[in-house]
């Protein structure tokens, strides 16, 4: 391995750990937001990835990029279903809705 391999390395383990010890002190309140940026940044992944996999660079970047499609459309797909879920559970219950003769009845 050469130099600049592991730095890049380093790079990536060092943003993996910051990463985490970030996103495990965000506050619940602040969940879906922060779903729905992250969101962004992997559809911005899932381009790059797109361009990677179809540009014809060799054998193992096609490969690669192919992976980091499948990765990154994981990542977009789970991302969203976990925010819809978060959204739903600060929807209110509908409800139950009166009839006319009721609303009437009960004026009387």
């Amino acid at each position: 391995m050469n130099t600049v391999t592991i730095m890049q390395l380093f790079v990536f383990l060092l943003a993996g750990f910051v990463g985490f010890q970030t996103i495990s002190r965000i506050p619940p309140l602040l969940h879906t937001p922060l779903m729905a940026a992250t969101n962004a940044i992997s559809g911005i992944s899932l381009v790059a990835s797109l361009v990677l996999a179809g540009a014809n660079y060799g054998l193992l970047a096609t490969l690669l990029g192919t992976v980091a499609v499948a990765c990154a459309m994981a990542n977009v797909v789970g991302g969203f279903l976990i925010t819809d879920r978060m959204l739903a559970m600060f929807k209110r219950a509908p409800s139950p809705k009166t009839g006319a003769s009721e609303r009437s009845a009960a004026k009387s």
